[in-house]
C-alpha cells in the first residue's frame, strides 16, 4: 500500500508491490510538482543557505545587492549597521525632496537635537514667533512679533554723490552727501504704507549751491529750510509712515561744528 510524503503529500509506491498503481502515483506527484513550480500550490519549509538568485547570494555573510519590488522586515531593519527606527509616514516625508547629494551631506555631522532643528519650523518666513529661529523672507526682510533687545544697534551708512543724488530706503538709513552744484534728491524705495521709516541725512556744502528736495516732503510752516552755506555741515531727518506719499522733514542741526 503506497505512503504519502510528509509535506506535500507525494504517493510513494510499496517496495515490491503496488503492481500496475506506480504509472498513476507518477503521474500524480508530477501534477503536484508542477503545481509548486507555477504557484498554484504555495512552497513551505525549505531553508536555502546556499546558490543565488539573479546573482545575489543566498545566506551568504557578507551585504550584497539585489532587485527587489517589496522590501518589508518583520523585526528590525538595520542599514549600515544601525537599526532604522523611522516609521513609514516619517520616511515618506522624503519622497519629492530634490536635494542633491552633496547638499544633503551638509547635514553629515550636524549634532543638532530634533528640539533645536524644530526652531526652525516656522508658520510663514519673515515672521519672528516665539521660541523659534529668526528667519528673512524672500527679500531678505524680517518682521518681529515683539521687541528687538539688542546690546548694540548698528545702521548702514551710505555716501552719496552727484547732483542728483537718489536716497535708497532699502540701502540704509544714514545718508552724507558733499554738494558738487546745485543738487536736487529724490527719495526711493520706502516701505509700505503702514510701515514707518526714518533717515538721517548729513549734508555738507562744497559751495554755493541750492538744494532741492522731493514735493513730498512736509516742511515746518510748509517751508525746506536753506541750503547750508559753502563748507557748512547740516544735518536733516525724514520720516514716512505711508510708503512715501508724505515725507516729515526737519533740520536737526544747522551749521554743526
Amino acid at each position: 500500500m503506497a505512503t504519502n510524503t510528509t509535506t506535500y503529500s507525494f504517493q510513494k509506491p510499496t517496495v515490491g508491490g503496488d503492481e500496475d498503481a506506480w504509472g498513476g502515483y507518477l503521474n500524480g506527484n508530477w501534477d503536484k510538482t508542477d503545481d509548486l513550480l507555477d504557484g498554484t500550490t504555495p512552497v513551505t519549509g525549505i531553508d536555502i543557505n546556499s546558490g543565488s538568485i539573479d546573482g545575489t547570494p543566498i545566506g551568504a555573510a557578507s551585504a550584497s545587492t539585489g532587485a527587489f519590488t517589496t522590501l518589508s522586515a518583520s523585526s528590525t531593519f538595520t542599514l549600515g549597521g544601525t537599526a532604522v527606527t523611522s516609521t513609514a509616514a516619517e520616511l515618506n516625508i522624503l519622497d519629492g525632496v530634490t536635494s542633491t547629494t552633496a547638499e544633503l551631506n551638509l547635514l553629515d555631522g550636524v549634532t543638532a537635537t530634533t528640539a533645536e532643528l524644530n526652531y526652525l519650523d516656522i508658520t510663514t518666513l519673515g515672521t519672528s514667533e516665539a521660541s523659534k529661529a529668526v528667519t528673512a523672507d524672500a527679500n531678505g526682510d524680517v518682521t518681529l512679533a515683539a521687541e528687538l533687545k539688542a546690546t548694540s544697534y548698528n545702521e548702514s551708512y551710505v555716501s552719496l554723490s552727484g547732483t542728483t543724488p537718489s536716497v535708497d530706503c532699502e540701502a540704509g538709513n544714514v545718508f552724507a552727501l558733499s554738494t558738487t552744484g546745485n543738487t536736487t534728491f529724490t527719495f526711493s524705495n520706502p516701505p509700505a504704507s503702514g510701515t514707518a521709516f526714518g533717515f538721517m541725512l548729513k549734508l555738507t556744502a562744497g559751495g554755493t549751491h541750492t538744494i532741492t528736495y522731493p514735493a513730498s516732503v512736509d516742511w515746518a510752516a510748509a517751508t525746506a529750510p536753506d541750503a547750508p552755506a559753502s563748507g557748512e555741515t547740516d544735518v536733516l531727518v525724514f520720516t514716512t509712515v505711508d510708503g512715501g506719499t508724505t515725507w516729515y522733514g526737519a533740520l536737526a542741526i544747522d551749521a554743526a561744528g
